[in-house]
């Protein structure tokens, strides 16, 4: 006759299987934690038996590093480290209890040396990877909004596990880790992860459907940061902080909006974002007239390059805040109109107006002028009100006919009228 089973754990009124012990137990417990009142009255002995199923089969991942025989006999382990991961993942969304219950357990440390094994595993792709990628949503959840758990993971993960995942990409499949470390990192990494985002952005493969809500919380990080931190950049206007780290990052962050905003796929979020379209060009304003002003590092960035690597990465920051508005103006009248209120209009093409105060404006366009070129094109699409502007400056003196010309723009006298002819808008570039 067999042994009685025991009985089954009581979880805020759900049965579950006890104690944890096999992988059907551990996925009914995943699933159990998707619900927020069965994580807000989970048992702490819970995570316990959890993170004994994880060093278990973290000792099987151990010895095939060191016997690559033993690789073969690897699947039920994986299996039961996923499930691990999912189950620890799940556990700690919104709820601060279960991250410092599991973060005392030192499941983070095991957590982080099981996902740096990994590098030394030579099995199947697929079940390898999403192992992987369960473990960094582990550590991203466990440090979400936690500074406490944080802290853990960046004494544990830097610099080893990070300059790894970035140099591979992984990092970029966690947003919650990305949020989590970015305010933990020095600049120069700040600078790599985001190149890293570029790449990926503007790489040879489209993001997936996969990447796309991982790229959004992305844009997120990226706008939130910059709107609370790109007057930084004013501080290169001085010789003393012209090599300043933290202002050379917060550019990068506008080289990624750029990226992100040719992407239609994110275009429509960062459209919208609160606070975005106003702070550029409140940026804007003020290093055009810090350029106008004294002889720095925006005085000559009409002249320079503002695409591709570059050796300074402050070259192009003006250029790169019109591509922005111009992109952020595409077929988005609210943003359109926005421009217009906020006088952005005159601001724009003033800065590559052809006078002795600014001798880059030559043909062939240089880049700040093609630059404008395509956001007035957007700022004026199905916009009178924007046309009738720019007509009247031109009558006034305002704004150059012939540069209007090149940028496809005509000032046409309809009786007592002027009126803009003006091209379509042209795509987010």
């Amino acid at each position: 006759m067999a042994a009685p089973r025991p009985p089954p754990a009581r979880l805020s009124g759900v049965m579950v299987p006890a104690p944890i012990q096999d992988l059907e137990a551990l996925r009914a417990l995943t699933a159990l934690f998707k619900e927020q009142r069965n994580r807000e009255t989970a048992p702490r002995t819970i995570f316990q038996r959890v993170l004994d199923i994880l060093k278990k089969s973290s000792h099987a991942v151990e010895l095939a590093c060191r016997d690559p025989s033993q690789v073969e006999h690897l699947t039920s382990s994986l299996q039961l480290i996923t499930e691990c991961f999912r189950c620890l993942r799940n556990a700690c969304i919104e709820c601060s209890v279960n991250q410092n219950s599991i973060r005392n357990l030192d499941t983070i440390g095991v957590a982080v040396d099981l996902i740096l094994l990994f590098r030394e595993l030579r099995v199947e792709q697929e079940s390898l990877l999403t192992a992987f990628r369960c473990g960094l949503q582990f550590l991203g959840n466990i440090a979400s909004r936690n500074e406490d758990s944080q802290s853990v993971v960046w004494v544990h993960a830097f610099p080893e596990l990070f300059l790894f995942l970035i140099i591979t990409d992984h990092f970029l499949k966690s947003p919650e880790l990305v949020k989590a470390m970015y305010a933990k990192m020095s600049n120069q990494e700040r600078v790599t992860l985001l190149d890293l985002m570029i790449a990926k952005i503007v790489g040879d493969e489209p993001l997936t459907k996969d990447d796309i809500p991982v790229f959004l919380s992305h844009a997120e990080l990226i706008a939130s940061t910059f709107v609370n931190q790109c007057k930084i950049v004013l501080k290169l206007t001085s010789e003393q902080h012209a090599d300043d780290e933290e202002a050379l990052a917060t550019i990068r962050l506008l080289d990624v909006l750029c990226e992100m905003t040719a992407n239609t796929d994110l275009l429509s979020y960062l459209q919208v974002f609160p606070g975005l379209l106003e702070r550029v060009i409140d940026l804007l304003r003020l290093i055009h007239v810090a350029g106008n002003d004294t002889a720095n590092i925006f005085s000559t960035s009409g002249c320079v390059k503002a695409e591709g690597d570059v050796s300074n990465v402050a070259e192009g920051f003006k250029s790169h805040l019109i591509r922005l508005i111009g992109n952020l103006c595409y077929k988005n009248k609210d943003n359109q109109d926005k421009v217009n209120e906020l006088d952005g209009i005159p601001l724009i093409l003033d800065s590559c107006s052809i006078d002795d105060s600014n001798p880059y404006s030559f043909t062939p366009l240089p880049v700040l002028t093609q630059w404008v070129v395509y956001a007035i094109r957007n700022l004026t699409e199905d916009n009178s009100q924007n046309q009738d502007l720019i007509a009247k400056m031109e009558q006034q003196g305002l704004a150059d006919a012939s540069l209007l010309k090149k940028m496809g723009l005509e000032v046409e006298k309809r009786g007592d009228r002027l009126i803009l002819k003006s091209t379509s808008g042209t795509p987010p570039l």
